[in-house]
C-alpha cells in the first residue's frame, strides 16, 4: 500500500524523503568528470527558422584532444541528432533555400590533421561531398545571397595554386586523405597491400620536383615585425595573409568548381560579408603593415564580388569588427570600440552607418554606459569550433540584438536601429555565450553556474526561453551542483565589490572552511553567472572559494573598469583582500587556512599579493608576470602604445619596477607553485613563474614549478584535456598540503606540518 497517498501531511513528509534521497545519491564533481563533458559550438538557425546547426565538441577517445561534428536540433522541441561524421567538423552555414549546409572538416592523413576544406551536405538526405581542395585549407565560408556561391577565407597565394594543379595533374592530390601517386600502378586490393612505401614516397617527390618544390624547405625566420607569432597560433607567415575567395557550388558533387581569389596584397581581410544582391563583399581590415606604433585603428571596406578596386566604405577613430548588413542592404551596423581618449579599457558600442556616399557612423549606444558584446569568463567555452557573433537584424530592419555584459550577467538586449532605446530579450541570472537568428526566430547559447551551454529559443518573453538541448544531461543528473552566492562588500575607500562564494555542496555554516580566494585575469574581464568547472570542484574538494570583481573588471561601467590604468596592480589588491575580510567577518572561513591563485593577470595579482602579505597559507600562481620589464620585451603582442604604461621600460624603469611583483621577492613567505605552459607566449614562463621560482628557492621558500609542455596561454579553457586535469588535481594538491594536512613527498618537499610523519613513516 501507498502511505503517501493517506494524508496530506504524510505526503508532504513522503515528498521530503523522496527529495533528500535523491540528493543523498548525487555525487560530487571531480576533475576528471571534465572528460565526459559536451560543448555546443557556433549554433546557426535554418533559413526558415525550424532548425538549429551547430557544433558539437566532445573529449576524444583517447582523452588527448577534442572531437567536432555537426548536429541538429528542431526549434519546436524534440531530440537532437547529428548531421556529419567526421572527427574535426565546424562552421556549418546553410544555404538559403535551407537545402544545403556547408562547413568546414579536417581529414586526417598519414596520423596528422591535413588544413580544413569545405564540404556540402544536402540536408534532405545524402553524403557530404568536398568543394574546396586549397593547397593551404579554407575557412569562414559565408554563402552569396542566391545561394549558388561560397565565400571564404584561404591563405593560398598563387604559386600555391601553381603548384596545386601540377600536382593534381600528375596525378598527386595534396589535399587528399587517400591520394596515390600516378606511377604507383594498383590492380586489385591485395597489390595495393603490397605498394612500398618508399617508392610511393619517392614518386610523390618526383611530382613534387616536377612542379616547381623547392630544393629544400627552410625551416628558419626571418623576423622583420615585432607582432611575428601568437599564443597558441606559432608563427605568422607574412608571405600569406589570409584572403577572401569563391567558388561555385556545381549542382552534383561530380562537378568541379573551381575557386577565384577576390582580395589579394600584402593586407589581409579580417570579417566579411555579401551584399544583399551579391554584387559585393563587405569586410574588415587594417591596411597599416605595422599598427603597433599607433593607437588601434581599421576600417570598412567593400569590393566587387568579382574582384576589382578596393572601397574604403566606414571608418571611426577606432576599431570596427562584426559587421552585419541590414535586411534591405541598406545599412552596416557593427561593434566599435573608440582609441581616444587613450585607455588601459574602453567599452565597445553599437554603431549603424549607411551605405551611401557621405555617410558618417552613428553611435547607437553612445549614451549608454554599457559594455556592448561583453561577455564573462569562464573555463567552459567550447574548447574548439566556436566562432564569433555579430549584431542581428530584426527581419523588418527596425532594431538590432547584441549580447550586453552587466554585473556578472550577460544577456542579449534588443536596441532601436534609429534611437538606441534598448529593452532586454533574456533576462536571467545567465550568460549568453552565443547567439542566432533568421530575423524572426532568434536562439541563444546560455550558461549558468549549474548548466555548461545550453540552446534556447527566445520569444516574447524575456524571462521565459524554451530549451532546446540538455546535452549534459546525463552526467549532470549525476552530479551535486550547486549556484554561487553573490556579495557585495565595500572596499578600502567605500567603493562596492561584487564577489561570488562557491560553497562546498555540504556546506554547514556552523563550521568553518579553508579558503581559496581564486583572482581572474584580463584584468579586463568579470566572474559571473556562467558555469565554473574549477570552482564547482574546488567546492566539492572542501573549500569555500571567493573569486570577486575588484577594480579593473568589466561588466560595471567604463569608469570602474578603468581605473586601474597606470596603477596595476595596486587598489585591486585591497579590494581583493576586503573580499577575504567579508568572508571571515561570516564566521565559516578559518583565517588561518587561507590560499590564493589565479591566471594571467590573476597570475601576476597572486604573485603580487603574497609579496605584500604573510597571510596566506598557500598559493598558486598560474601563467603568471612577475617583471613587467622581461614581459614587455618577450610576449606575443607589443605595448608601444601608452595604454598601460606612459612609455617603454629603458624611458621609465621606475614605473615597471614598482609595478612588478619580483621587486617584492624578500618579502615572500608564502609557499608557492607555478602553473606554467611551455608554448605560453602571452605570458612567458621566462617572465613570470620561472624567474619568481629561482628567486625563492635562492631565499630558500617553498616553491614548485609545473611546466605543461607544448601548451600555449589557454591551457585552463582549451588545453589538451589530460593537462587541464592535471592542472587541477596539482593546484588543489599544493592547497590541500598545507591548508588540510595532506601527507605527500609529490613535489620533493617537506613541510613543517609534515615531519612527524615523514619520522614515522622511516
Amino acid at each position: 500500500m501507498n502511505i503517501c497517498c493517506r494524508r496530506a501531511g504524510v505526503v508532504t513528509f513522503c515528498f521530503l524523503l523522496f527529495a533528500s534521497v535523491a540528493i543523498a545519491q548525487k555525487r560530487s564533481i571531480t576533475e576528471k568528470d571534465l572528460f565526459k563533458f559536451q560543448w555546443i559550438g557556433d549554433p546557426q538557425i535554418s533559413p526558415d527558422g525550424s532548425q538549429v546547426a551547430f557544433v558539437r565538441v566532445t573529449v576524444d577517445e583517447k582523452q588527448a584532444g577534442y572531437e567536432t561534428s555537426i548536429w541538429i536540433a528542431a526549434t519546436g522541441g524534440g531530440s537532437v541528432r547529428t548531421l556529419t561524421s567526421g572527427k574535426h567538423d565546424s562552421s556549418p552555414r546553410w544555404s538559403s533555400d535551407g537545402k544545403l549546409l556547408a562547413f568546414m572538416r579536417a581529414v586526417e592523413k598519414d596520423g596528422k590533421t591535413q588544413p580544413p576544406q569545405i564540404f556540402i551536405l544536402p540536408v534532405t538526405g545524402g553524403e557530404a561531398w568536398p568543394l574546396t581542395k586549397m593547397p593551404q585549407g579554407a575557412g569562414g565560408p559565408e554563402w552569396s545571397p542566391d545561394g549558388k556561391t561560397l565565400a571564404f577565407f584561404s591563405t593560398a597565394n598563387p604559386e600555391d595554386m601553381e603548384r596545386a594543379a601540377c600536382e593534381e595533374k600528375q596525378g598527386l592530390d595534396p589535399t587528399s586523405a587517400a591520394s596515390k601517386p600516378a606511377d604507383a600502378k594498383v590492380t586489385n586490393k591485395d597489390d595495393a597491400q603490397k605498394v612500398d612505401s618508399k617508392k610511393e614516397k619517392d614518386a610523390k617527390e618526383k611530382i613534387a620536383e616536377k612542379c616547381g618544390k623547392p630544393e629544400h624547405e627552410p625551416d628558419i625566420h626571418v623576423v622583420t615585425r615585432v607582432e611575428y607569432r601568437g599564443d597558441n597560433e606559432g608563427y605568422f607567415d607574412l608571405s600569406r595573409p589570409p584572403h577572401i575567395w569563391k567558388i561555385g557550388v556545381p549542382s552534383t558533387p561530380t562537378d568541379d568548381g573551381k575557386p577565384t581569389q577576390i582580395t589579394r596584397g600584402e593586407f589581409a581581410e579580417d570579417e566579411f560579408e555579401w551584399a544583399k544582391d551579391g554584387s559585393k563583399i563587405y569586410f574588415t581590415s587594417t591596411r597599416n603593415l605595422e599598427p603597433y606604433y599607433e593607437l588601434p585603428q581599421n576600417a570598412i571596406y567593400s569590393v566587387p564580388a568579382a574582384g576589382g578596386e578596393i572601397t574604403e566604405v566606414a571608418r571611426i577613430t577606432g576599431t570596427s569588427q562584426s559587421i552585419s548588413l541590414s535586411p534591405d542592404g541598406g545599412k552596416i551596423a557593427f561593434v566599435g570600440t573608440a582609441n581616444s581618449p587613450v585607455q588601459s579599457y574602453t567599452q565597445s558600442h553599437l554603431w549603424v552607418v549607411e551605405l551611401k556616399d557621405g555617410a558618417k557612423p552613428k553611435n547607437l549606444t553612445a549614451r549608454l554606459d554599457l559594455d556592448i558584446s561583453g561577455g564573462i569568463i569562464g573555463d567552459q567555452e567550447p574548447p574548439r569550433g566556436g566562432s564569433g557573433v555579430r549584431p542581428l537584424w530584426s527581419a523588418d530592419g527596425k532594431s538590432l540584438t547584441v549580447i550586453v555584459a552587466r554585473q556578472g550577467r550577460a544577456n542579449l538586449e534588443r536596441f532601436d536601429a534609429e534611437s538606441g532605446q534598448n529593452t532586454p530579450v533574456t533576462k536571467g541570472d545567465q550568460a549568453v555565450t552565443q547567439y542566432t537568428s533568421n530575423g524572426k526566430e532568434t536562439v541563444a547559447a546560455i550558461s549558468t553556474p549549474t548548466i555548461i551551454n545550453d540552446l534556447y529559443l527566445v520569444g516574447d518573453d524575456p524571462a521565459q526561453a524554451k530549451r532546446l538541448t540538455d546535452i549534459n544531461e546525463k552526467l549532470f543528473a549525476e552530479l551535486n551542483l550547486t549556484p554561487p552566492e553573490e556579495i557585495t562588500y565595500a572596499s578600502f575607500d567605500g567603493k562596492k565589490m561584487q564577489g561570488f562564494v562557491q560553497k562546498p555542496p555540504d556546506f554547514d555554516a556552523k563550521k568553518q572552511y579553508p579558503l581559496i580566494l581564486n583572482i581572474h585575469g584580463g584584468p579586463h574581464t568579470a566572474y559571473g553567472y556562467v558555469f565554473f568547472h574549477e570552482m564547482q570542484w574546488m567546492a566539492a574538494k572542501g573549500y569555500v572559494v571567493l573569486y570577486p570583481n575588484p577594480r579593473g573588471s568589466t561588466s560595471f561601467g567604463e569608469e570602474f573598469a578603468n581605473i586601474i590604468q597606470f596603477k596595476y596592480p595596486g587598489d585591486d589588491y585591497h579590494d581583493l583582500m576586503a573580499g577575504v575580510d567579508e568572508l571571515i567577518k561570516r564566521g565559516y572561513v578559518d583565517p588561518k587556512r587561507l590560499a590564493v591563485t589565479g591566471g594571467s593577470g590573476g597570475g601576476l595579482l597572486t604573485n603580487w599579493v603574497v609579496g605584500h602579505t604573510d597571510r596566506f597559507a598557500a598559493a598558486v600562481a598560474q601563467r603568471d608576470i612577475a617583471s613587467w620589464t622581461a614581459w614587455w620585451y618577450s610576449d606575443d603582442f607589443v605595448l608601444f602604445r601608452p595604454m598601460w604604461f606612459h612609455k617603454p621600460p629603458f624611458e621609465e624603469p621606475a614605473d615597471y619596477r614598482d609595478r612588478s611583483p619580483i621587486s617584492f621577492i624578500n618579502f615572500v613567505k608564502t609557499p608557492i607553485m607555478f602553473i606554467l605552459g611551455d608554448a605560453d607566449l602571452r605570458t612567458p614562463p621566462s617572465a613570470g613563474g620561472e624567474q619568481m621560482f629561482r628567486a625563492l628557492k635562492y631565499r630558500k621558500i617553498p616553491a614548485v614549478m609545473v611546466r605543461f609542455p607544448a601548451e600555449g596561454h589557454e591551457l585552463s579553457r582549451s588545453g589538451q584535456p589530460w593537462h587541464r586535469i592535471e592542472r587541477l588535481h596539482h593546484i588543489v594538491n599544493w592547497f590541500d598540503v598545507y591548508l588540510q594536512d595532506k601527507k605527500t613527498n609529490e613535489y620533493d618537499l617537506i613541510p613543517p606540518a609534515e615531519a612527524d610523519w615523514e619520522k614515522s613513516a622511516n
